[in-house]
C-alpha cells in the first residue's frame, strides 16, 4: 500500500522581502505557511541550508535554520505535512537527526516528513567548518545515515560500525507520533535513485521535468532488482514558479526577482532572456495551470514548487494552491 505523500507541496526558498527586516521576519513567513495550508498543499518545505544559495541570491541573504523554523510552523498550521526539502545529511549526526524529526512529528500531532540528501553546498562546509568531504564520502554517509535514522524512526535501537557513523543501540523515546515518511531528494540514476528503491517512500527529482521518463525508468529497474514495488514510491517533480492575475503582473515580477540577483534580462539578447524565462514556469493561473498539466503528463505522481519572486505574497500562494489543485483534481 502506497504511504500517502506528496502530491502538491510549497516549498519556502527565501527570506528577503521587501520592507521585512528580522524582526518581522517569522511572521511573514508564518503568513506564507499559512496560504498553503488553506489552499490546497499538502506539505510544506522549508530548504536546510546555512546560506543562500547562489541561484536565489547572495549568500549573505537571510537564511532562517531549518527544523527550529519548522517547529514553529507546526503551531501556525493544522493540515499541512512539514519537511526540509531536503536535509543536507553531512550537517548533522544521523540519531540526533531521527530525535528532532521525531520531536517535530510530536509538536505537529504526527505531521513530519524526513526529506534528505547526500549535501553538496560546499561553501557552508567550508563556513561553518562541517567536513564536506567527496562526491563518494558524502553518498557513503548518506547510506549510513539510513540505517541509523529508519530504523530509530521505526521503533528499533540499531547499532552500527560504520566508517562513518558508529551508533550502539540508539533508542529513541518517545517514538513519532505515526509513521513519518522519507524523501530522498536528487537525481542521480546509479546512486541517489537506488537508495530511494532501497529505502525511501517518495523520490524528489530537481532535473528538467522533461527527463521524468528517463529518471523514472531508472527508479524502476533498481526496485526490480532489490525486489521493491515500484507502485510503492510516489515521485514529486520540482519546479520554479511566478504566478499572478495575468501574464503581464507575473513578467513584471519575475523581472524585479531576477534584476535583485543582477539578471536584467529586458537588456540581454532574445535568446538569453527567453533561456532564462524558459527556467520558470511563469504566467496567470491558466498559464500556469497548461504547464503543471504538461510536467504531469511525464510521469510525475505530484509537485514541489516555490515561488522565489512573489512568494512573499500571500495571496499569490493561494493563487498556485488552487491552479496546481485544479490540475491535480485535488478537492479543496
Amino acid at each position: 500500500m502506497m504511504t500517502l505523500m506528496t502530491r502538491l507541496g510549497y516549498q519556502i526558498p527565501n527570506f528577503n522581502y521587501p520592507g521585512v527586516d528580522q524582526s518581522g521576519l517569522f511572521d511573514a513567513v508564518a503568513a506564507q505557511a499559512k496560504a498553503a495550508d488553506s489552499s490546497g498543499f499538502d506539505t510544506i518545505f522549508l530548504m536546510d541550508h546555512f546560506f543562500q544559495l547562489p541561484m536565489l541570491g547572495a549568500p549573505d541573504n537571510y537564511m532562517l535554520e531549518c527544523y527550529t523554523t519548522l517547529g514553529a510552523l507546526a503551531r501556525e498550521t493544522k493540515n499541512v505535512r512539514l519537511s526540509a526539502l531536503v536535509t543536507g545529511n553531512t550537517y548533522r549526526n544521523p540519531a540526533v537527526l531521527a530525535k528532532v524529526v521525531t520531536a517535530l512529528d510530536i509538536v505537529s500531532n504526527g505531521r513530519a516528513q524526513l526529506g534528505i540528501g547526500a549535501g553538496w553546498f560546499e561553501l557552508e562546509h567550508d563556513a561553518f567548518g562541517i567536513e564536506f568531504g567527496t562526491f563518494t564520502d558524502r553518498f557513503e554517509k548518506l547510506e549510513e545515515a539510513l540505517q541509523i535514522i529508519l530504523p530509530m524512526l521505526r521503533g528499533e535501537r540499531p547499532s552500527l560500525d560504520g566508517k562513518h557513523y558508529q551508533v550502539k543501540a540508539a533508542h529513541n523515546e518517545p517514538p513519532p507520533v505515526g509513521r513519518i515518511p522519507i524523501m530522498i531528494g536528487g537525481s542521480g540514476e546509479k546512486k541517489t535513485l537506488r537508495m530511494v528503491a532501497q529505502y525511501a517512500d517518495e523520490s524528489n527529482l530537481t532535473s528538467q521535468f522533461v527527463e521524468l521518463p528517463r529518471k523514472l525508468e531508472a527508479l524502476a529497474a533498481h526496485c526490480e532488482r532489490l525486489g521493491r514495488d515500484r507502485s510503492e514510491i510516489t515521485v514529486s517533480q520540482h519546479l520554479n514558479v511566478v504566478i499572478a492575475d495575468n501574464m503581464d503582473l507575473a513578467y513584471k515580477e519575475i523581472v524585479e526577482f531576477l534584476r535583485g540577483r543582477g539578471l536584467d534580462v529586458e537588456t540581454m539578447d532574445e535568446d538569453s532572456r527567453n533561456g532564462i524565462l524558459a527556467m520558470v514556469i511563469w504566467g496567470d493561473e491558466d498559464q500556469v495551470g497548461e504547464k503543471l498539466t504538461d510536467v504531469l503528463s511525464h510521469g510525475a505522481d505530484g509537485l514541489t514548487m516555490s515561488l522565489p519572486g512573489n512568494g512573499h505574497i500571500p495571496e499569490r500562494v493561494e493563487q498556485l494552491g488552487k491552479t496546481a489543485s485544479k490540475v491535480l483534481g485535488i478537492a479543496r
